[in-house]
């Protein structure tokens, strides 16, 4: 790892931190750098259509939703919307503004939700003019878009998040275990 370089690894938002930090913030701070974040809204909407087949919620049906922008040392680097189906999410703390305490997979854990896999899908897209203007990216600059759906041990949906950053700089890491 480069100096100074933050390596995204999936496995550290699926699981409990001990401790209870906030992922992001502990990842930048590993490269020496600073990790905050922005929470811009929270509530239940009508669930994006990308995201209902994942969530297997109807068509428009509600979710909830939190919507963050990340920063990496000040500067804008991710947009990040979570979705959770209403039925897991109406009334706890995944619903409301503040900052989760101990982070969101342990406060589902607390609920009785507790993710056994992960799917995740990459891909490479123009951004919106609202995600461009969002990451303060040029004209031309691309931007990835990571979907990554976690499944209870039932198969049952409980999270669904949708991550969009530019690819400048951006190394993501898979760990797989195999057998």
């Amino acid at each position: 790892m480069g100096e100074g370089e933050v390596i995204s690894a999936s496995m550290h938002y699926l699981t409990p931190t001990e401790g209870g930090g906030d992922v992001w913030s502990a990842e930048a701070a590993s490269a020496g750098r600073r990790g905050t974040q922005k929470i811009v809204s929270v509530g239940e909407v009508a669930v994006p259509e990308r995201v209902a087949g994942l969530l297997a919620v109807e068509q428009g049906g509600p979710v909830v939703a939190r919507r963050r922008i990340m920063y990496l040392d000040g500067e804008p680097c991710e947009l990040t919307d979570t979705y959770y189906p209403v039925e897991i999410a109406r009334g706890t703390g995944l619903a409301g503004t503040a900052k989760i305490r101990g982070g969101a997979v342990r406060l589902l854990a607390e609920l009785g939700y507790v993710g056994t896999r992960a799917q995740e899908d990459v891909a490479a897209r123009m951004p919106s003019e609202n995600e461009r203007a969002s990451l303060s990216l040029k004209a031309d600059e691309p931007v990835l878009e990571l979907t990554r759906l976690t499944l209870d041990a039932q198969d049952r949906p409980i999270q669904a998040d949708v991550m969009v950053m530019p690819p400048r700089g951006q190394k993501l890491r898979y760990e797989i275990r195999i057998g």
